[in-house]
């Protein structure tokens, strides 16, 4: 079955229509590629948890193409707002507050009562978005804990026949999931690393960001649990002299097998970081991976997050 459909107006109509109808669609964005639900479907939204054979006490992150929408889904203050002028479209993630008991919504939010929304930088979802007229919640289009993926063909590995259309728009440019921030206090509060980085969100507030981790036996948002982003073989992270049977991922200076940038770019590395670990995975003559150390700095906040996720062992 190839349901991988080309960036078209027709296409995206089509894909519009099935959201609207109820049914799953994964579509790119400038992070990873999402698996894409009517938030207002319950029915739909649970398809989405059982596709990636995910836990409902995971919250779902909606989606969103205009900014003025967030006045009717959350409370929202000038603080929000200001943030969304700066930061969207692109990788981060509002948590906030709900303003209404509203039951449709509950299970994409795992029935709390707060919901993570962002607006997506990519041609493609912004256009879904608008041509389905509702916001659009969609997890990464992964089975659950495994390899976000970065483009269809991966979405297409993983998830087959239970998406009934994969929207085709080539290789995520940033290539980590969005970082997630919590609003609902004076103090914001960064759930999640990811694709913008805490340094430039200070800067933009002027204040310090607080980091945590969540309850991983309780998540506020996506991305808190202990092991996640896993591939099959086991993940040694920090690496600078692999054993004989791993399978060498290196930054920088640090060559192996792949090198997420030999630059020692950290936007370049994160986007190369979940095609390598798919790569890594395959290769039959390697049993493990590795990985070299990471700058815990800019975007390397994010990467390693996703690596120490990836390489958990219970």
């Amino acid at each position: 079955m190839n349901n991988i459909y080309a960036d078209t107006p027709e296409n995206i109509q089509k894909a519009a229509a099935c959201i609207i109808n109820g049914g799953l669609v994964a579509f790119p964005t400038e992070t990873v590629y999402g698996l894409g639900a009517n938030v207002y479907n319950a029915r739909a939204v649970a398809n989405i948890f059982a596709a990636k054979q995910r836990p409902h006490f995971d919250p779902l992150i909606s989606h969103i193409a205009d900014v003025d929408f967030l006045k009717e889904y959350a409370a929202t203050d000038e603080r929000v707002f200001a943030l969304a002028k700066r930061f969207w479209p692109g990788p981060l993630t509002f948590v906030l507050r709900r303003i209404e008991e509203n039951p449709s919504i509950d299970l994409a939010c795992s029935g709390l009562r707060t919901l993570t929304v962002r607006m997506p930088d990519h041609p493609m979802a912004l256009a879904l978005i608008k041509a389905a007229g509702v916001p659009i919640v969609a997890p990464s289009a992964n089975k659950y804990q495994s390899i976000s993926p970065t483009t269809a063909q991966h979405v297409a590995d993983g998830l087959g026949d239970k998406v009934d259309m994969i929207l085709d728009g080539g290789a995520c440019k940033v290539g980590v999931e969005s970082t997630i921030l919590d609003l609902t206090s004076k103090q914001a509060v960064m759930l999640r690393a990811g694709g913008t980085a805490k340094e430039d969100i200070e800067a933009f507030l002027g204040e310090k960001i607080i980091l945590s981790e969540g309850n991983p036996n309780l998540p506020t948002a996506p991305g808190q649990l202990l092991r996640h982003y896993a591939p099959k073989n086991t993940l040694r992270i920090n690496i600078t002299t692999p054993e004989a049977d791993e399978f060498f991922i290196g930054f920088g200076a640090c060559n192996g097998d792949l090198n997420l940038s030999k630059r020692g770019d950290l936007h370049e590395a994160a986007a190369n970081l979940f095609a390598y670990l798919r790569l890594a995975d395959a290769q039959a003559q390697h049993g493990k991976i590795a990985i070299a150390p990471i700058p815990q700095i800019g975007l390397g906040l994010a990467i390693n997050d996703r690596i120490r996720r990836a390489s958990y062992k219970k």
